[in-house]
């Protein structure tokens, strides 16, 4: 048993139940502020999480995301690194925070371990490539996709997708957080890549230096779906039926 798995102390008592008596909104911030007092706010926070696995019934967002504040409790405290907490969420999250459900046996396990460290060039990459692997052998072998293959592309799997880059983003990358965009442009696409960055004026952002690999970009920037075959993909994507309850 690890320290984390100890009764929390009466001062870490009281501030844990100040954050767990505070709205979804106001314990976003407060995650941090927990992080930054040591120990006793990663008990605070390892105890949350303690309690959120063993919800028999776990309460997803929309398009089946994880709640956002497991999600960042999580991404904070795998930020930390150390063995104490990399025993903790291994013993409770071994695959992560997010169920990497897929109805057609694709394994999300590296791309989930890929965001979690924020690497997001190469999640970016092998997001495209587990796309591929949805969509088939052939799409698979030339490593992109056909907009004709994308509606039949398992709305669990697209939503396990999702659900991965919001978690591991404080919910500012992801496919709905695009179609979000593209839904209040008018369904435009021309708007919604100036908007996520992708294209300044008639300059295409270029691949992958000029695009932004951290926190640091616009929201909505990330994944990417290639326009230089042609912005049909996108369409698609953005019209799935994945995202339609």
């Amino acid at each position: 048993m690890t320290k984390l798995d100890t009764p929390l102390n009466p001062n870490a008592s009281q501030l844990r139940d100040a954050f767990l008596s505070a709205t979804e909104k106001a314990q976003l911030p407060f995650i941090a502020s927990l992080a930054a007092a040591g120990e006793v706010g990663y008990e605070i926070l390892a105890d949350y999480l303690r309690n959120y696995a063993a919800e028999s019934v776990q309460v997803f967002a929309k398009y089946g995301a994880v709640n956002a504040v497991a999600a960042k409790v999580y991404q904070t405290l795998y930020s930390t690194k150390t063995d104490q907490i990399q025993a903790f969420l291994t013993e409770y999250f071994p695959n992560g925070i997010v169920p990497l459900k897929s109805d057609r046996g694709v394994d999300y396990g590296p791309m989930q371990r890929l965001l979690a460290d924020q690497d997001f060039l190469e999640a970016d990459k092998l997001n495209n490539l587990k796309l591929c692997e949805l969509a088939g052998e052939e799409s698979l072998a030339r490593k992109w996709i056909y907009f004709t293959e994308v509606r039949a592309l398992p709305e669990t799997d697209l939503r396990t997708i999702n659900a991965l880059w919001l978690a591991h983003s404080g919910g500012k990358f992801g496919y709905s957080v695009q179609r979000e965009i593209w839904a209040a442009s008018g369904k435009n696409l021309i708007k919604l890549w100036s908007k996520i960055n992708w294209k300044d004026g008639n300059n295409w952002t270029r691949y992958p230096g000029s695009f932004v690999w951290t926190l640091e970009a616009p929201k909505g920037h990330l994944p990417l779906t290639n326009q230089l075959r042609g912005s049909r993909v996108m369409d698609s994507l953005m019209a799935h039926p994945a995202w339609d309850n």
